[in-house]
């Protein structure tokens, strides 16, 4: 009798380690007193499940096309996104995520911890003031200020102010930084030069 359910106990071990295999990668990334930084990685139609939801606001920054639906309660909405998107999503209760698409999907998750410490600073050299063609505001509110930096080859940006810590996701490779590095910037006044032959972009999460 104990022979006889070994194959299924095998087969059960075999496919619950699949199942586990299959489930939603998480790479950390950055964790600060302000931000946790890491990348899900959704592989296709296996939905992941979030009984508990979650409790923070964050930003996504999505590495890679494709489109995936969220069900929250009895609502469910379809999400397609390119590479370098970038969306706001407030904290919300138990949902269920899945990649519908037939390639790994990788989203850059920014946990915003706790709320913004006041008005956000002002200085008359924000960049989007003094350089309004090479930094954008993507969107903004209370916890953050998304922007997006694009420069073209040898390009010499202004001389500008950031007050605010912030995220930055390198978009390509660059001087000094590889495609889909992320790194913690802390206030500075500079300018930026772009010394390659090729096109610079990046996005800058600030925090608020």
């Amino acid at each position: 009798m104990m022979h006889s359910r070994l194959p299924h106990l095998l087969l059960l071990t075999l496919l619950l380690g699949v199942a586990l295999r299959a489930q939603t990668a998480t790479t950390p990334k950055l964790d600060t007193p302000q931000a946790r930084v890491y990348v899900a990685t959704l592989q296709p139609h296996v939905p992941s499940r979030s009984p508990n939801g979650h409790a923070t606001n964050r930003v996504l920054v999505y590495l890679d096309d494709g489109v995936m639906t969220r069900q929250e309660g009895s609502a469910t909405e379809t999400v397609a996104f390119t590479r370098g998107d970038v969306r706001w999503r407030p904290a919300s209760g138990a949902y269920v995520a899945e990649n519908t698409g037939e390639q790994p999907v990788r989203i850059l998750e920014i946990d915003v911890k706790g709320g913004p410490s006041g008005p956000p600073p002002v200085t008359a050299i924000d960049p989007t003031v003094v350089d309004p063609t090479r930094y954008r505001v993507e969107f903004e509110n209370a916890a953050v200020r998304v922007l997006r930096v694009h420069f073209e080859p040898h390009a010499k940006g202004a001389l500008h102010e950031h007050q605010l810590n912030r995220v930055v996701v390198y978009m390509n490779d660059q001087p000094g930084a590889k495609k889909d590095d992320v790194r913690m910037s802390g206030a500075a006044t500079h300018t930026e030069q772009n010394d390659s032959d090729a096109p610079a972009d990046r996005i800058a999460i600030e925090l608020r």
